[in-house]
């Protein structure tokens, strides 16, 4: 087992839902998905994992502070603060704060509506 699939599970962590659009009245074949925004705080030593994929699930994510790795395909990546990565079908990876202050990010993504 490699250390992509090793991935610790997710610690330090905080969600907040900062807005949706119901996609289904907006864009014709739509119905039943969202445009959701969330903001994501890493703490220091914070993991969002473990290894999960975005199928079905397309995103984008903006660092507004700190710097959050993404390991992906045996690659870490660090972003921040600016533009951060792409989340599509393709997209396998956990992400992890290894700086000394909270990571905070903006992630928009098409989802299910729950």
């Amino acid at each position: 087992m490699n250390k992509e699939q090793a991935a610790p599970e997710t610690q330090g962590v905080t969600v907040e839902l900062l807005s949706t659009v119901d996609l289904g009245p907006e864009i014709e074949g739509m119905a039943g998905r969202e445009l959701r925004m969330r903001k994501v705080t890493i703490a220091p030593g914070g993991v969002f994992g473990p290894l999960h994929d975005h199928i079905d699930r397309p995103g984008t994510v903006y660092i507004l502070q700190g710097t959050i790795t993404d390991h992906r395909n045996g690659v870490t990546t660090e972003y921040g603060p600016g533009p951060g990565w792409p989340e599509d079908r393709n997209t396998l990876h956990w992400l992890e704060n290894r700086g000394a202050i909270p990571a905070v990010e903006i992630s928009v993504d098409i989802v299910w509506k729950k």
